[in-house]
């Protein structure tokens, strides 16, 4: 019995995409140049909407709610590291979602291996990443508040992401080849998400509130969030959440197997509904 039979499939995929890192790597960038073709600022409107977004946030709550510091930290940059995995993991998702209707002409071909075009996507994505991780870290050094060791923990937190993405990725792409609503239900999706992901309010509200607590808790991008809030601020090590961590990757491994099956099912269809 082979791997794919077994249930991993979507590891397969990936461990094909590493083999294939070169390609990868060449078609995600042109993937990022082509998304901004045409304009003329180009590429620039990838970094110009996040910043906007940052500084639309910063604001409103604290001025307009007058949003006070957040322990220690002043609120923009509470805020800020919250914001930036968000926006990756967001952008992944949604681009690997529609990878397989983007590269069309691509899954029709029989010996290109599909499987990797989700990561494509994500890879792309951690362009724009990149270039918001050394925003923030020039924001708070800036602010005069420039993250210790901890700073390490930031390559665990991509990793997480990335690992994220992907298991569910591997469901959204395959599905929205046959039913094309999901990429808008995907959308509202997001934005409820990013509500319910405690970005811009502290889950310390809820602290009469167990049950709620809880159930944000059981949100898989607030522990990516949090480890990178606690990269940024110096608070803990991954490893010292414990139980969250090994929840956390026992969430995305078990849809990693369930993304590589549905994948792996409905893959012989693709070509004859595109």
């Amino acid at each position: 019995m082979n791997d794919e039979r077994k249930g991993l499939a979507a590891f397969n995929m990936i461990s094909d995409a590493i083999k294939s890192r070169d390609m990868v790597v060449r078609l995600a960038k042109n993937d990022f140049k082509t998304k901004y073709a045409g304009s003329f600022l180009g590429i620039v409107w990838a970094f110009v909407q996040p910043v906007v977004t940052i500084l639309l946030y910063w604001f409103v709550f604290s001025i307009g709610f007058r949003s006070g510091n957040v322990g220690d930290y002043p609120f923009v940059l509470w805020l800020t590291a919250g914001l930036v995995p968000w926006f990756f993991f967001q952008d992944a998702w949604n681009g690997a979602t529609t990878s397989m209707i983007e590269y069309n002409f691509l899954v029709k071909k029989v010996v290109f291996n599909v499987g990797i075009l989700p990561v494509i996507k994500v890879i792309a994505a951690l362009f724009v990443n990149a270039f918001f991780t050394v925003f923030a870290i020039f924001m708070f050094t800036v602010m005069g508040y420039f993250p210790g060791i901890h700073i390490i923990q930031l390559v665990y937190v991509l990793f997480c992401i990335i690992a994220l993405a992907l298991a569910l990725s591997y469901i959204t792409s395959a599905v929205v080849v046959f039913i094309r609503d999901v990429s808008h239900f995907l959308t509202v999706f997001l934005q409820m998400l990013m509500w319910l992901t405690p970005i811009m309010w502290n889950i310390s509200m809820t602290d009469g509130i167990p049950w709620l607590k809880f159930l944000l808790h059981a949100n898989p991008v607030f522990y990516i969030v949090q480890c990178y809030r606690d990269a940024m601020f110096g608070g803990k090590w991954f490893f010292e959440h414990g139980w969250w961590t090994l929840y956390f990757w026992a969430f995305t491994l078990i849809f990693m197997i369930i993304g590589g099956h549905v994948f792996k099912k409905l893959r012989p269809h693709f070509a004859d509904v595109l």
